[in-house]
């Protein structure tokens, strides 16, 4: 073989190489463009469902406090609400008590009434009845009546207490053992519960009938 063919076999031999290097090179570059790819997607994916994560964190933590804001407002308003209500509702009471009182057929009925009450319910023994200094001058002509009907075969002695009230009957036993407080103050302070129920029901347009209070 001569020079020439040496030199042309040498020739394609090395550019069959330089071909072939080529081809790895491109097949390598390729996959490492489709593993960057593939890494970056990865990556991407990640970052988004981090970001997506993050997003649905603060959201809920917005909700909760848009939330609680509302629920705080809600009860500060409620709360207003029942406050009103109830001032409302005791206001009613007293009315409705102060017009009882001044209707004395009415009134003397339920004092009578009252009295009968403490009589069965506080144990034997002459009992003291007690009331505001105006009520005693209208009990005093019918008092003797009264009592007999309300508390029969016990001695039951009228007096005046001389505190402040709106009206009604306290009933004791004159050795102080026991005692029912029938003035309005006190049946008012017993009924809070009631009070409270009552003003529910208002808050939501069921109220009763108020009479239940003041003769209940």
């Amino acid at each position: 073989m001569d020079a020439d063919a040496q030199v042309t076999q040498l020739e394609q031999a090395l550019i069959q190489q330089a071909e072939t290097l080529a081809r790895e090179q491109l097949q390598n570059a390729e996959s490492m463009r489709a593993r960057i790819l593939s890494e970056s997607a990865d990556k991407l994916k990640l970052a988004e469902e981090r970001e997506i994560l993050a997003a649905k964190v603060e959201a809920e933590r917005l909700v909760r406090r848009h939330s609680q804001a509302a629920e705080t407002r809600l009860g500060a308003e409620l709360d207003r609400l029942r406050w009103a209500l109830t001032e409302s509702v005791l206001a009613e009471v007293k009315t409705a008590f102060h017009t009882l009182v001044r209707d004395e057929t009415r009134y003397l009925g339920v004092l009578e009434a009252w009295l009968a009450a403490a009589a069965q319910a506080l144990p034997k023994g002459d009992l003291l009845a007690e009331v505001r200094p105006e009520d005693e001058k209208r009990l005093l002509p019918a008092w003797a009546a009264m009592s007999a009907r309300a508390a029969p075969g016990r001695v039951v002695t009228l007096a005046s207490h001389g505190q402040p009230s709106a009206g009604g009957i306290r009933v004791r036993l004159a050795d102080n053992r026991a005692q029912l407080d029938q003035t309005f103050e006190a049946r008012q302070a017993r009924l809070a519960d009631e009070l409270a129920r009552v003003t529910m029901e208002r808050l939501f347009a069921s109220a009763p009938d108020l009479g239940t209070l003041i003769h209940g």
